[in-house]
């Protein structure tokens, strides 16, 4: 009983690794075309996982929502910061920081 409980374990955080790699991907390819569309520059070309909870999808089921931020800036001297939700696979809301043109 105790080899299925680890192996339950291992399969689980197997799992939750692996979604969040995706997820992350999926954050990083959202900052960066968004970046592109607002001729900013994406830097680090990464974002930062900050917060996950879970929350209901548009057809009422429970999915894991988790909070990206990335940097950018837009002429160079200043940092400025965006926000990627994900909720499950799909970006829900994306946010860029004012900046200066």
């Amino acid at each position: 009983m105790l080899d299925l409980a680890l192996i339950f374990l291992l399969v689980t955080i197997t799992w939750y690794w692996w979604d969040t790699m995706l997820c992350k991907e999926i954050a990083r390819k959202a900052g960066k075309d968004a970046c592109d569309r607002a001729n900013t520059q994406f830097l680090d070309d990464t974002v930062e996982k900050k917060k996950i909870w879970v929350r209901r999808n548009h057809l009422g089921k429970l999915e894991l929502c988790r909070l990206f931020f990335f940097e950018f800036t837009s002429d160079g001297s200043q940092r400025y910061q965006g926000r990627i939700v994900i909720l499950g696979k799909q970006v829900s809301e994306l946010e860029m920081d004012a900046y200066r043109i």
